[in-house]
């Protein structure tokens, strides 16, 4: 098989089996009890260390072995971030469900504050990223990254103004305040900007795919069109009704029952 085929097989099944992992884990842990979320996270810490220095020796391996180590190290520390929150022991101050009657900025700021420290730490860790990887000779890590932060935040917002279809079947019971913030609407307005500029992005990797000059970076490309493509069907599952989550029931332990977990019927504006 071409690399092109080979890479964007290998980016399904790493977001596959990175997803089902995290929800394992957070499973697993929430069966034990309140305080084996964090342990989860202290025990799992040296998962996000091998996979920052596998992001900071990658910058420098502009060969095929190298394109793979950038792409899967960068979704190794972003997975570990995220089971960090769905543990609850990376989320923020506001732990309680948003009040029926609190609409327009004073909701966004509760809902802000629901996420805020997963936020902050994983704004940090992308300026990090930016910083020691932007101009390197193997950019893909960093690209990685920014298309996964960009992704999740476009759909937190997204989740926040209103969509038609929000899938908490996975949402842990030390969570189930949040979809309390998210706003129910067919659409909102910025659903269709989120997914013209991910378009937009998915055409720029495919061009760039194309034209690659190496088998390296037609890899590199293949991984990173890929995840955007993955990232844009995400977005697309926020407002189609179609059983995304069976891609991932069938593997996880029986879960723990979660309460009011329905988003608030109403729509929202900022």
């Amino acid at each position: 098989m071409s690399p092109t085929v080979i890479a964007l097989i290998a980016a399904c099944l790493i977001w596959w089996f990175s997803t089902g992992a995290i929800l394992i884990a957070v499973r697993l842990a929430e069966k034990k009890g309140a305080r084996a979320g964090f342990w989860t996270t202290i025990a799992t810490l040296p998962v996000a260390v091998v996979g920052a220095w596998g992001l900071w020796q990658s910058f420098g391996m502009h060969n095929l072995q190298g394109i793979y180590v950038g792409f899967l190290s960068a979704i190794t520390l972003w997975g570990w971030v995220e089971l960090s929150f769905l543990t609850g022991s990376l989320t923020g101050p506001v732990r309680s469900s948003c009040p029926d009657h609190v609409v327009g900025w004073p909701r966004f700021w509760r809902a802000w504050g629901t996420i805020a420290h997963h936020e902050i730490a994983l704004t940090l860790i992308l300026i990090a990223v930016i910083e020691f990887g932007w101009g390197a000779a193997n950019a893909v890590g960093v690209w990685t990254f920014v298309i996964l932060y960009f992704a999740r935040v476009s759909a937190k917002l997204n989740l926040f103004l209103g969509v038609a279809h929000v899938n908490t079947e996975f949402l842990p019971q030390h969570l189930s305040h949040l979809p309390s913030y998210f706003g129910k609407a067919r659409l909102n307005w910025l659903f269709p900007v989120s997914v013209t500029l991910m378009t937009f992005a998915l055409g720029c990797f495919i061009e760039r795919l194309i034209n690659a000059p190496d088998v390296a970076s037609e890899a590199g490309f293949a991984l990173l069109a890929a995840l955007t493509a993955l990232a844009l069907l995400e977005h697309w599952f926020l407002v189609l009704r179609l059983p995304d989550a069976k891609l991932w029931r069938w593997m996880l332990p029986d879960p723990t029952p979660v309460s009011r977990l329905k988003p608030t019927e109403r729509s929202h504006e900022i």
